[in-house]
C-alpha cells in the first residue's frame, strides 16, 4: 500500500494544485483531502494553519509538515510532542531577498517620492544616495531574515538584525533582548520584520517600537499579519513619524477594501506575495517523510 499524506492546508487553491503535483511528481505517495477514508491511516501530514483537532481526528499521525518556511501556523500543536518539520527551500530564500531588495531599493532611490511627484504631475530630481549610507535593520534572523540580511550586507549595505538568540552573520550586526531593540532602531532608514510569530511577537509592530524609529524610516513588513498593529502604524503615517511602508501581510487576508491602509499614499500593499516555497519543493520533501515514516 502506498504512503499517505493528509493534506491539510487553509488554502483551496494551494491544495489542488499540490495534490496535482503529487499525483504527477510523486505518484508513490498518495496525497489524500481530509474526507478521503484513507486520510485516518496517514502518518504525516501537510499542513497550513490546520484545526486543532487534528491529532485528535487522525491518530496516526506522526509528524506534521508545515508547508512554508515557519511552523507558526501551527499554533499550540507545537507544544503536542509530535514531529514537527517545514519546508526548506532555497528558492524561497532568494524569493524573500528579491522582495526585499526591491523594498529596500523603492526607499533608496526615492521611488516613493517620485510617485508622489507624478501624481502632483511635478519633476523633481533628488540625489542619488548609495548602498553604502542606506541603513538596514531586520528583525528576525532565522532561515529567511539571516539569508536576507547575508546577501545585503554583501551587496554594501549597512545590515543589523533583532532576534530572540545572537547570531554570527557575516556582515550583519546582530542584537539580541528587548534591551536590544532601541539601539537597533534609533538610527535605521529602512526596518524589514522577518519575525516568526508566537505570544512574544504577535502585535510588535505596534506604537510603543514603530516610535524608536527615525522619521525618515521606512518599514518592509513580510513576516505575519499579526505582527502589526495596523492602527498604529496609520496613525505614525498621518502624524510623519515614519516614511512610509511596504506591506505584504495582514491580519486579514484579503485585506478588505476599506481598509485604510488601500488608500494611503505612503502605503504599498502587495497581496501575500513576497515569496513562497515551490510546489515541487513541499510535495518533494513531504512526500519523501512520508516514505521514510
Amino acid at each position: 500500500m502506498k504512503p499517505i499524506v493528509l493534506s491539510m492546508i487553509d488554502n483551496e487553491a494551494l491544495t489542488e494544485e499540490l495534490l496535482l503535483c503529487a499525483k504527477e511528481h510523486h505518484p508513490e505517495v498518495e496525497w489524500v483531502l481530509p474526507d478521503n477514508p484513507l486520510a485516518r491511516q496517514a502518518k504525516i501530514a501537510a499542513c497550513w494553519y490546520p484545526p486543532s483537532t487534528i491529532l485528535k481526528d487522525y491518530p496516526e499521525l506522526t509528524c506534521l509538515y508545515s508547508v512554508g518556511a515557519g511552523v507558526d501556523n501551527l499554533g499550540d500543536l507545537l507544544d503536542s510532542g509530535v514531529e514537527i518539520s517545514r519546508i526548506v527551500d532555497d528558492g524561497q530564500k532568494l524569493g524573500m531577498f528579491e522582495y526585499v531588495l526591491w523594498g529596500v531599493l523603492y526607499y533608496q532611490r526615492d521611488m516613493d517620492k517620485y510617485h508622489q511627484d507624478n501624481q502632483l504631475k511635478q519633476w523633481n530630481p533628488l540625489p542619488q544616495r548609495s548602498m553604502q549610507n542606506i541603513k538596514v535593520g531586520i528583525l528576525g534572523l532565522g532561515e529567511l531574515g539571516g539569508y536576507v540580511g547575508e546577501k545585503l550586507a554583501a551587496m554594501g549595505y549597512q545590515v543589523s538584525g533583532w532576534s530572540r538568540t545572537k547570531k554570527h552573520i557575516e556582515g550583519v550586526i546582530s542584537y539580541s533582548g528587548q534591551d536590544a531593540l532601541p539601539e537597533l532602531l534609533e538610527d535605521l532608514d529602512i526596518l524589514v520584520n522577518l519575525l516568526p510569530l508566537n505570544p512574544e511577537t504577535k502585535g510588535m509592530l505596534n506604537l510603543a517600537l514603530l516610535s524608536k524609529l527615525p522619521s525618515k524610516a521606512a518599514l518592509i513588513h513580510c513576516g505575519r499579519g499579526d505582527h502589526l498593529v495596523e492602527g498604529d502604524l496609520e496613525e505614525l503615517l498621518n502624524s510623519n513619524r515614519l516614511r512610509g511602508a511596504i506591506l505584504d501581510v495582514f491580519s486579514t487576508e484579503p485585506l478588505p477594501k476599506e481598509s485604510n491602509l488601500m488608500a494611503m499614499d505612503k502605503v504599498f500593499v502587495t497581496p501575500h506575495i513576497a515569496s513562497s516555497a515551490s510546489n515541487e519543493s513541499i510535495v518533494s520533501q513531504v512526500s519523501k517523510a512520508a516514505l521514510q515514516a
